[in-house]
C-alpha cells in the first residue's frame, strides 16, 4: 500500500511538473520576432533554405531550441540569437509555432514514385525502415514521442539534414543514432526523392 501511495504521489507530482513546463502560445507570439526574419511570423519560411516551423512539432521544436542553445546543434545562422532567452522563453516559441497551420508544397513528378517507396516502405535490400513509423503516414509526426512533422517542409531543408545527419555534421538525434542510421542507408538520389515527396505530402 506505502508504495502504491508512493508510486502515486511521483506520479501526481510528475504530471504537475510537466504542466507548468508547458509553453504558452499567447507568449510566444510576442518573442519571434527575430524568428520571423527567417522562419516567418506564422512559421511558414519562404527559403526553401530554412525550415517551416508551424506545427512541427511542440517538443521537437523546444528540444531543438535547447540543442542550439547549448551547442549541442550548431546552425551557423543562429549563433548567440537564442543566448539571451531562457528555458521557459523557448518553451513558449515552441508552442506558439506548433499552434500554426503550416503551407503545403509540392513534389516533383518525376522524383514522387521514388520518394513514397522509400516513406512508405522503405528499402529492404538495404535495411532501411519506412518513415511512416515515425513520422505517421500523413507525415504529421508523432509529438508526444518528439518526432517532427514532415508533411509540407521544404524539399531543400530536409535534402540538407538528411545529408547532414549521414555525413555526421548534424549529430543530436540522440544515443540511438536513429536519423545518422537511416540517413546512412540512404544514396544522394533516394535522400532528393524522399525530400521532394513529404514537400507536397498531405
Amino acid at each position: 500500500m506505502n508504495k502504491l501511495l508512493i508510486s502515486l504521489v511521483l506520479t501526481l507530482g510528475m504530471a504537475g511538473a510537466a504542466h507548468a513546463a508547458q509553453g504558452d502560445a499567447e507568449a510566444g507570439a510576442g518573442k519571434v520576432a527575430t524568428c520571423a526574419a527567417c522562419h516567418g511570423g506564422d512559421g511558414n519560411s519562404v527559403m526553401p533554405s530554412f525550415p517551416k516551423l508551424a506545427a512541427l512539432g511542440e517538443k521537437y521544436l523546444y528540444k531543438q531550441l535547447m540543442d542550439v542553445k547549448e551547442g549541442r546543434r550548431v546552425i551557423v545562422q543562429m549563433t548567440g540569437i537564442l543566448d539571451p532567452l531562457n528555458e521557459q522563453d523557448l518553451r513558449d516559441i515552441a508552442a506558439y509555432y506548433d499552434a500554426q497551420v503550416p503551407t503545403m508544397g509540392v513534389a516533383d513528378a518525376d522524383l514522387a514514385v521514388r520518394g513514397q517507396e522509400i516513406y512508405r516502405g522503405g528499402d529492404l535490400a538495404t535495411g532501411l525502415p519506412a518513415c511512416t513509423g515515425c513520422h505517421s503516414p500523413t507525415g504529421k509526426g508523432n509529438d508526444p514521442a518528439g518526432f517532427p512533422r514532415l508533411a509540407g517542409q521544404h524539399a531543400e531543408y530536409i535534402t540538407t539534414q538528411l545529408t547532414n545527419f549521414r555525413e555526421g555534421v548534424r549529430n543530436n538525434d540522440g544515443d540511438a543514432m536513429i536519423m545518422r542510421t537511416i540517413a546512412g542507408r540512404l544514396s544522394n538520389r533516394d535522400i532528393e526523392a524522399v525530400s521532394s515527396y513529404v514537400q507536397g505530402l498531405r
